[in-house]
């Protein structure tokens, strides 16, 4: 019955009363009205001041219901609203609480006094959320946002690379599932793969799963990098011949580049650095024109922030961080849905490996 009160939710089929007397039968908050209202607009100008310059004013009066009802349902809820760099800006700028990179974002929840965490972001993301605030409940407005770094690799994968190479030890990327960090010794972020790397004073190591970042990875360190076959599907398709493009018709251009990009493309790139150090490349340089080699969504989210600068989008957009969206974050905190729940003997032994990396500093 509840499913199908979301169907009819979804094609706007029940009236406001019947919204009403339906949530309490079922014991959930009713669904806000959603109109463009002169209180709306009055009550998000101040958001819609930070988003201007990426969002046309045709599309705010469709965003604003939802921001205003979504900010407003988050204090009932007692819930904080994590977003990844690259979700789109109505939802990293308007509604979102926390910002940043996947692990940033897991570790900075756990010092809210939330309840409630949603996840803006894919679904490996809410489970490193959740594995370190085990007491929470986390939530991912649409369960089949996955990665493909994530997918390509499983925790039987693991066992049979440490079968392959006993006694090597096993380094994972964050952009990995539990089931994955259960079997790995460390993780690691791409701000700090190298150090994590030449912290297990080894000779040779094995990196997963993105074979992009090992590369790049093994060209910074004198330890022999053993790589998994993984790629994410938005950095492999940039290339060096692409970039050389752009700087050919302007060679004033700054070029950055996600260390999760092909190897040639870093090397012709001006900067290369995780998320958070290419937005604050951009913030501490000021480069006159820019061109982020990454999700476009975060060009859009930086560009709000620093409109001195210009910027040049390659536009490869993730398909699953587009499956979150306002609607779908309005629905997950009236009804509390799609909860991640991880196995708590799996999680115990997932939490270790990501801990080791935190306890790096």
């Amino acid at each position: 019955m509840q499913a199908q009160l979301q169907l009819d939710l979804t094609r706007g089929a029940l009236a406001p009363a019947s919204l009403s007397d339906a949530a309490r039968r079922f014991g959930v908050l009713p669904m806000p009205v959603l109109a463009w209202t002169p209180e709306v607009e009055r009550e998000t100008a101040h958001l819609y001041e930070k988003v201007k310059r990426v969002i046309p004013p045709v599309e705010w009066p469709f965003h604003a219901p939802y921001v205003k009802a979504i900010n407003d349902l988050k204090r009932q809820r007692n819930a904080v609203i994590l977003a990844h760099n690259y979700q789109t800006p109505e939802i990293y700028n308007c509604v979102a609480d926390v910002v940043g990179d996947s692990l940033q974002l897991a570790k900075l929840a756990g010092a809210s006094d939330a309840d409630i965490i949603i996840q803006g972001g894919v679904h490996f993301m809410a489970e490193t959320s959740k594995l370190l605030n085990p007491s929470k409940t986390v939530l991912i407005p649409d369960s089949k946002a996955g990665c493909s770094l994530a997918e390509s690799i499983t925790g039987a994968d693991v066992r049979a690379l440490r079968a392959q190479y006993p006694g090597v030890p096993v380094v994972a990327y964050v952009n990995t599932s539990a089931d994955v960090k259960a079997e790995v010794d460390i993780c690691c972020t791409s701000s700090n793969a190298v150090r994590v790397v030449e912290s297990l004073g080894v000779e040779r190591v094995i990196f997963l799963p993105d074979r992009y970042l090992a590369q790049n990875v093994a060209a910074q360190t004198k330890v022999k990098i053993i790589a998994w076959t993984g790629a994410c599907e938005v950095h492999e398709r940039f290339t060096a011949d692409e970039l050389m493009r752009y700087r050919a018709e302007d060679p004033g251009i700054k070029i950055i580049a996600h260390p999760e990009c092909p190897r040639e493309v870093v090397e012709v790139a001006d900067f290369s650095g995780s998320t958070a150090m290419m937005i604050d490349y951009v913030k501490n340089n000021h480069p006159r024109r820019v061109l982020l080699v990454t999700e476009c969504s975060m060009a859009d989210n930086v560009a709000a922030e620093t409109p001195e600068v210009e910027f040049v989008r390659p536009c490869n957009l993730c398909p699953h961080m587009k499956r979150i969206t306002l609607p779908k974050i309005l629905e997950s905190l009236v009804y509390l849905r799609e909860e991640v729940t991880i196995d708590p003997a799996l999680a115990a032994r997932a939490r270790l490996s990501v801990q080791r990396m935190i306890d790096l500093g």
